[in-house]
């Protein structure tokens, strides 16, 4: 399997499931409190991709140089824009906060203009905007409430979509050098930094409450299955796909959403919903096409100069 290709199964796989958390969150999030319970994911993810680097034996080699590096990244991704996603959700709305966390596929094309240095093209910038409409019809900005009671939460979505545009770019940077077992479990333990305190000091005035079997599959399912498994399946996209292509797989999170919606809580599949779908998957497909046809050619003109 082509490289892209792989990378957009990876992406498209991550996002779809961050798509369908939100039902589960909502639960979880009525017993515990947002850096209790993202740092019990972290610790969770951690653990099982740390011991899947315990069964390969992979040496880590690491500097610590690359220490400070790997955990400054999950730090931004995992402690900043995680937790402050969480505190958004939490002052702010669900519309409010899809809409402005919608904007990280054009931060993270921004970044990798100015950090990897790639290229700004019109047909990437095409094609965010149009996942970007997309979503913006899905949505419907009519139902955002933009008041001065949700100014901070939006704020705080804000500085949430922005830096993790930086994460996902900082990701392929040091995917270029690292192993994407490794970079995704060290960069968990980063984001544990910040979470942990912050968790300490959210405790004191919001304790857990009664932890009920749903409470604990929950956890089990944020843990295992939306960290663990989709954080990697993200990072990896990004080690393999040029981070302004990969950025448009974030869009599948507002698609499946939407699906799940019309499929488990019988909602209508309006025109604007069909609308909105059929513009997110154009913006994907366009990117890819155009990644791959430009890979072809560079391919070509390098076997000629040989």
């Amino acid at each position: 399997m082509r490289p892209s290709l792989l990378g957009a199964c990876y992406g498209l796989g991550a996002a779809a499931i961050w798509g369908g958390m939100y039902v589960v969150s909502d639960v979880v999030l009525d017993t515990i409190p947002p850096f209790t319970l993202l740092s019990l994911r972290l610790i969770m993810a951690a653990a099982i991709l740390g011991g899947l680097l315990i069964v390969r034996q992979q040496s880590l080699g690491l500097t610590a140089r690359d220490w400070l590096s790997l955990l400054s990244v999950g730090f931004i991704g995992f402690g900043i824009s995680v937790g402050a996603q969480f505190v958004g959700t939490d002052r702010s709305t669900a519309v409010n906060g899809a809409l402005i966390t919608s904007a990280s596929p054009a931060f993270i094309l921004v970044f990798a203009a100015l950090i990897l240095r790639e290229k700004l093209t019109a047909i990437r910038i095409a094609a965010v905007i149009l996942a970007s409409i997309g979503v913006v019809i899905i949505i419907d900005p009519a139902n955002a409430d933009f008041s001065s009671m949700t100014f901070s939460g939006d704020v705080a979505l804000a500085a949430a979509a922005l830096t993790w545009g930086l994460y996902s770019v900082l990701v392929r940077l040091v995917s270029a050098r690292h192993d994407t077992l490794l970079v995704s479990t060290i960069a968990l333990m980063g984001g544990l930094l910040l979470t942990l305190p912050a968790s300490a000091l959210e405790l004191q005035d919001r304790p857990i409450g009664a932890v009920d079997g749903g409470t604990v599959l929950g956890i089990l399912y944020l843990g295992v299955v939306s960290t663990a498994a989709a954080m990697w399946m993200w990072n990896r996209a990004f080690a393999l796909v040029d981070a302004s292509v990969a950025s448009l797989f974030f869009f599948a999170q507002p698609l499946v959403g939407t699906i799940l919606g019309v499929l488990l809580l019988g909602q209508t599949m309006t025109g604007g919903l069909w609308i909105g779908s059929a513009l997110i998957i154009l913006g994907v497909l366009v990117s890819m096409l155009r990644a791959d046809e430009q890979k072809a050619t560079a391919s070509a003109q390098s076997a000629q100069e040989g």
